[in-house]
């Protein structure tokens, strides 16, 4: 009786530590979220992507590029944007982001103006350049009666008083203050009666009687907010380099604010839908599974935000597609405790060694995930390295969560003994199906066991086979359906209460001068594909004409050819690297004919991707690629469970002695034995990626199609192509002397083979 108190007693104050614990994160976790910082996709802005090349034409050096960027944080402090991000790819490219900026076209003209300072005579002749001034020198400032003007701190004084007295003895002595001036477009005797008004580059034309060497007042017809910007200008400097832009995106705060609100409705319904079926097929040990995915999800963004990283539409679906990833962690072992306590073993012994078994197969999959991610980090360009960020930190944060904190929580409630007689409860297995060790009883067969999935290998090549020819088929007559990303050119997106239908948008277009080649139409949403990569002024022009006439919300993308072969071969460049560095981990941590089988499952995969892209003509965007590199990711990790368990009990014979009739026993028993895992880790990662498909924001439509598809194909290869491929590479080896590292101490019966058809 003391016994029984003793045991609720311990289950009372662990769950009463896990309790406190659930609470405690819900109580952090919406300030947190509140305090991320939110990318343009999510909250607006403006987003620029610049070329930059020397202003004298000499090769474009590291020292050159970081002092343009530099001179752009100056510029976007003066825009005060509260979150801007400025990254360099590559040698010679910027990409600019401001979330939440209210004017981007002030910000791009602000952003490529080449603030240069010279002094002149009437003639235009230059007397001296900005040199004499000292840097950051300007200052907002009054003339002699109250009017804004510029105060310029002199710092070469000498300089300046040997050219001010020479002005002063001429009969024309005037200097002549310009910004940018351009020999080719400027002269004073076109601008003297503009000079000091809003649009000339001639800001004051002052007479000099004798000279001075004291500070320079700036003045003319200039508002305060002129007399400001004029400030921030002349401070930030002339740019090192030449800026041509290559891509730009706008994206309206509306757009944002309506992205971020749906896309968390999808992901919170996706948790939610991941936390309740955990729970459905292990009981208590899903219980703990969800509590701890909610720490999971909260350590996430705790570390994004401790690394200073902008949350983007991409990390969203990269922290949703995580946590279906993440709970096959949890899968994996819970799989394998039901193993041992279906060998007849103790709730304590079989926790024990079902923990210790499956964390080989757990590290192996989430250590070739985090190499795909770091290579899509590497070589991917903003939207893709955003991805890249999310995936990397919810692997590390699966391994301390759902692997590590997951089995310290469940054995806290082991060592209570509560559940020792109520395994049911603790993880979902009948009593009868546990075998009496004390009366020699067998344990149950496998739901699975007669199922030889090997049997129809012809059939499945076959299918994939027929898959990827249509797909080729359709690729060589129409093509691929490229989006502006990889075939250049510029989106325009139309959100608007009123009805617009395609006659009017074609209208629009030939009124406004711009031919469409693609026009999607979908309830209260236009979108327009031009071929022609629009200028700032051009997105301007257009951005206003559509706000104009439908009262519309607009959103426009531009994509140069530049950026367009940059993407093209970091895409290939990317997935090539991955396909490499699988190999190289596979080979090192099993055998090379394990990484072979799991790579050609891999461009299976891939190929399949692409042929039901090309078949339903989905468009192939930026996304797309991330979502090809991350079913890589996943497809793998889906492998290399069943080759774990294929390694594991082909330890157990002599290889010697394996007939190739029971080499193919053995691969298909080790499918059997993984199989109810592979289908639950994919219901739980497909279950985020149809509620995003569902209810998710379109940006990102293009992205879970792919997944959906790769999710499927990479369940389908990893039992069917890897292993087919695997077991034909070693056909050779069948009955050779080969050295198999002994892992595992359990003899692999023929009574356990027993039954299986080939």
């Amino acid at each position: 009786m003391k016994k029984k108190k003793d045991k609720k007693k311990k289950v009372i104050i662990t769950s009463g530590f896990l309790g406190l614990l659930v609470i405690l994160i819900c109580f952090l976790f919406i300030p947190l979220f509140n305090d991320l910082k939110f990318g343009l996709d999510l909250q607006g802005g403006f987003e620029i992507f610049y070329k930059a090349e020397s202003v004298d034409g000499s090769k474009m050096t590291s020292e050159k590029l970081t002092a343009t960027y530099k001179t752009l944080s100056k510029r976007i402090d003066s825009l005060g944007v509260s979150e801007p991000e400025i990254i360099i790819e590559g040698n010679d490219k910027i990409r600019v982001k401001l979330a939440g900026v209210k004017n981007p076209e002030e910000a791009r003209s602000q952003l490529s103006t080449v603030a240069t300072l010279s002094f002149r005579d009437t003639n235009n002749k230059l007397l001296m350049s900005s040199d004499v001034l000292k840097a950051g020198g300007a200052k907002v400032s009054q003339d002699s009666a109250g009017n804004p003007a510029v105060l310029l701190t002199v710092k070469d004084k000498d300089k300046f008083f040997e050219v001010t007295s020479k002005i002063s003895s001429q009969e024309n002595n005037q200097i002549v203050i310009w910004l940018d001036y351009n020999p080719l477009r400027d002269s004073y005797e076109k601008e003297k009666t503009q000079c000091g008004t809003s649009g000339s580059n001639c800001l004051s034309a002052a007479s000099v009687s004798q000279g001075f060497a004291s500070d320079v007042i700036i003045q003319g017809n200039f508002t305060q907010d002129e007399v400001n910007n004029l400030v921030d200008l002349i401070n930030s400097g002339s740019l090192p380099s030449k800026l041509s832009e290559i891509s730009s995106n706008t994206v309206g705060a509306s757009f944002g604010d309506q992205t971020l609100k749906t896309t968390l409705i999808a992901g919170i319904i996706a948790i939610v839908g991941i936390m309740v079926i955990l729970i459905f097929i292990y009981h208590f040990t899903g219980f703990i599974s969800a509590v701890s995915m909610m720490i999971y999800t909260f350590l996430v963004f705790l570390v994004f935000w401790l690394v200073g990283g902008v949350l983007t539409l991409p990390g969203i679906a990269a922290l949703v597609l995580g946590i279906g990833m993440a709970v096959d962690s949890n899968v994996i072992t819970f799989a394998r405790i039901r193993e041992e306590l279906l060998k007849g073993k103790s709730l304590p012994s079989a926790f024990k060694e079902g923990s210790k078994s499956s964390f080989s197969a757990i590290m192996d999959s989430n250590i070739t995930t985090i190499i795909v991610a770091l290579i899509m980090f590497i070589l991917g360009e903003s939207s893709i390295k955003g991805f890249a960020t999310m995936l990397i930190i919810t692997i590390i944060v699966t391994m301390i969560t759902m692997v590590f904190l997951t089995r310290i929580l469940l054995n806290l409630f082991v060592k209570t003994e509560f559940f020792n007689d109520k395994i049911n409860l603790f993880i979902n297995i009948n009593k009868n199906d546990i075998p009496d060790v004390s009366k020699n009883e067998e344990a149950k067969p496998n739901k699975f066991n007669k199922v030889n999935f090997l049997k129809n290998k012809k059939v499945c090549i076959g299918l994939s086979v027929f898959i990827i020819v249509l797909g080729v088929i359709f690729i060589g007559v129409k093509g691929l359906n490229l989006g502006i990303d990889y075939k250049a050119g510029t989106e325009i997106t139309i959100v608007s209460e009123n009805k617009i239908n395609k006659t009017k948008i074609e209208k629009d277009l030939k009124d406004i001068n711009l031919i469409s080649n693609k026009i999607n139409i979908s309830e209260n949403e236009v979108s327009v594909i031009i071929d022609e990569a629009l200028n700032g002024n051009e997105v301007k022009e257009v951005n206003q004409y559509f706000e104009d006439k439908y009262e519309a919300k607009v959103n426009i993308g531009v994509v140069s050819n530049i950026v367009q072969k940059e993407l093209i071969k970091n895409a290939i460049l990317a997935v090539l690297i991955a396909l490499i560095g699988i190999i190289v981990y596979v080979s090192l941590r099993f055998r090379f004919s394990y990484a072979l089988g799991g790579v050609i499952a891999l461009i299976h995969d891939v190929l399949i991707i692409f042929s039901l892209f090309a078949i339903f003509r989905l468009e192939v965007n930026s996304m797309f690629i991330a979502a090809i590199l991350a079913i890589i990711g996943y497809s793998i990790n889906d492998t290399i469970v069943s080759f774990d368990r294929i390694r594991e009990n082909l330890s157990k014979y002599d290889w010697k002695k394996v007939t190739y009739e029971k080499f193919e026993n053995i691969c298909n028993l080790s499918i059997q034995e993984t199989f109810t895992r592979t289908l639950y880790t994919t219901i739980t990662t497909l279950l985020p990626v149809v509620i995003l498909l569902l209810l998710g924001s379109k940006e990102i439509f293009t992205f879970n199609m792919a997944m959906l598809f790769g999710l499927i194909a990479g369940t389908y290869s990893s039992i069917f192509i890897a292993t087919i491929v695997f077991i034909k590479i070693e056909k050779k080896n069948i009955g050779k002397n080969l050295k198999i590292k002994k892992e595992y101490k359990d003899d692999l019966t023929e009574k356990s083979i027993k039954g299986i058809n080939c």
